[in-house]
């Protein structure tokens, strides 16, 4: 949910959307075993392909999978480890793996990869970037010139997971209405984030603040030198952008070159960039309106595609559609269904089709888009996708929207943004009725930083694109590159951009400032 209050990469959300696609969004996630080298030490590495047959149920020809850990002090504190205060001498462990192509020259060093989220898996996200471009993934040139380094940032799936959140508490949430309008309806989502709130403080206590982006973009200065590289590359979508960000104004002089896609706004607070995010999904959701229009035959909720999903939340708030295995298709998984199909434009008729399907009694498809969302498998288990991104959320904000503001906004944004204004003013209250401080990250400049590319898409949901510029400009070496495409996410979908990046991230070629690219 930095959309949602969650973003997930540009691979990812295709992967979810993409009918026949190879690559599953999500999959069961192995761990990476092995001793974790200490603080400070070099990473040592062993061949992992077994990653690669659980994530995606295949091995990438001509490619090496090797996987490593690395400790790192629960408190940075500053730069160095904490002595005092909580996590003071313990540590978290890093999950890392190397993909490298067996036909590499002339070798660069690592590029490390962060697919947003925050929450999203850094090692899922390098196995899927590992089959190239046919799949969304990372071209050859970059391939043979890098090694790539996927990491699970502190707290996710395989670095020290933050665990605490029921798998009956977040089908409760996913399923509760998108628009808790009346003040009962609203109280009950309340006591449910409560729940949850005061779930995750009785496990973690006073070290909740320790999942903030700013320890791990400290985490990230550690991996550089675990891998043996003098300075960052570093790819980073969605969340991850900021991520990068943080690392850039930490750390300016250890930059070689930062690709930054999807780009957050440091500087909005939890309103301004769930306001955003409304104003991003229902131009989105326009935007598939007007394909819609063009695309009849595609389309079989048309010509009205706006009168169609409100029309299916209206009568699954009455009387839900019941599937084969007896979940009810409430208001609130068709929502994330629309949700999910948004990041994608290649996601557009598969919602039409679910919406259609779904008015025959048939919820099959928009189960399916949003458990993807949701990452749910089918036994309804839940990865920890959604406690991290809790977890890290809530101690990134130092200020948190008061109940009764919150309603207020839902008032409000339920005029302005009526399909997803409501649900993302709700969606406050889950940091609003998080326990812990906060550790908030830095909102400044990169002085002394190389130029970094900081990428936005103009039709862009989940980071809406006006966040691009923003970003290029508080850090102050900024250049921005745009796609006048759909979806979340730009590299590598188009030649243009791709060839923009590549030129970036091999030759350190920065490309003129303000340069567009066209959506084909």
């Amino acid at each position: 949910m930095r959309s949602f209050r969650l973003t997930v990469a540009g691979l990812t959300a295709a992967a979810v959307v993409t009918a026949g696609c190879t690559l599953p969004a999500f999959a069961p996630r192995t761990d990476v075993d092995g001793e974790a080298a200490a603080p400070g030490a070099t990473a040592t590495w062993r061949p992992c392909p077994e990653v690669a047959d659980e994530v995606v149920g295949r091995r990438a020809p001509d490619i090496r999978y090797e996987c490593a850990r690395i400790e790192v002090p629960r408190d940075w504190a500053g730069g160095t480890a904490a002595t005092t205060g909580p996590g003071a001498g313990e540590t978290f462990e890093i999950a890392l793996i190397r993909v490298r192509s067996t036909n590499q020259r002339d070798r660069i060093g690592s590029l490390l990869i962060n697919p947003g989220g925050p929450g999203g898996s850094g090692v899922d996200t390098a196995v899927y970037l590992s089959f190239g471009e046919r799949f969304g993934g990372l071209p050859d040139s970059i391939m043979e010139r890098f090694d790539i380094v996927g990491f699970d940032p502190r707290g996710v799936a395989r670095s020290s997971p933050v665990e605490c959140i029921p798998d009956g508490d977040l089908d409760a949430l996913f399923g509760f209405d998108p628009n808790p309008a009346s003040q009962e309806m609203f109280d009950v989502f309340v006591m449910a984030n409560r729940r949850i709130g005061q779930g995750c403080g009785n496990k973690y206590g006073d070290q909740l603040p320790l999942y903030s982006t700013e320890q791990a973009a400290r985490d990230m200065d550690a991996i550089r030198a675990a891998v043996g590289d003098e300075k960052m590359t570093y790819l980073g979508y969605s969340y991850g952008t900021l991520l990068g960000a943080t690392y850039a104004q930490l750390f300016p002089q250890r930059v070689r070159a930062l690709v930054l896609d999807g780009a957050v706004d440091p500087r909005q607070g939890l309103i301004e960039g769930s306001e955003s995010q409304a104003k991003g999904f229902e131009r989105a959701f326009d935007n598939f309106t007007r394909w819609c229009e063009l695309n009849a035959g595609r389309c079989p909720i048309g010509p009205y595609p706006r009168m169609a999903v409100n029309s299916a939340l209206e009568k699954a708030r009455v009387s839900p559609v019941r599937n084969t295995d007896g979940r009810e298709a409430t208001a609130g998984w068709i929502f994330y269904a629309i949700v999910a199909s948004l990041y994608s434009e290649s996601g557009w008729q598969q919602l039409a089709e679910a919406i259609d399907r779904l008015n025959e009694s048939n919820p099959t498809d928009v189960f399916r888009l949003a458990d993807n969302y949701a990452d749910r498998d089918s036994d309804g288990q839940y990865s920890n996708l959604f406690d991290a991104n809790l977890a890290i959320n809530c101690a990134d904000e130092e200020e948190r929207p008061s109940l009764e503001r919150i309603r207020q906004l839902q008032s409000v944004w339920s005029t302005q943004y009526p399909l997803f204004g409501p649900a993302l003013a709700a969606g406050l209250v889950s940091c609003t009725e998080w326990p812990g401080g906060s550790d908030p990250y830095p909102k400044g400049r990169a002085d002394g930083a190389p130029p970094i590319l900081v990428i936005g898409t103009t039709g862009d949901p989940a980071t809406p694109y006006e966040q691009t510029p923003a970003l290029a400009e508080m850090l102050g070496v900024g250049r921005v590159l745009t796609w006048e495409g759909e979806g979340h996410t730009a590299y590598p979908q188009t030649a243009c951009i791709t060839e923009a990046v590549n030129a970036y991230l091999i030759d350190l070629t920065v490309p003129a400032d303000g340069v567009r690219c066209p959506a084909r």
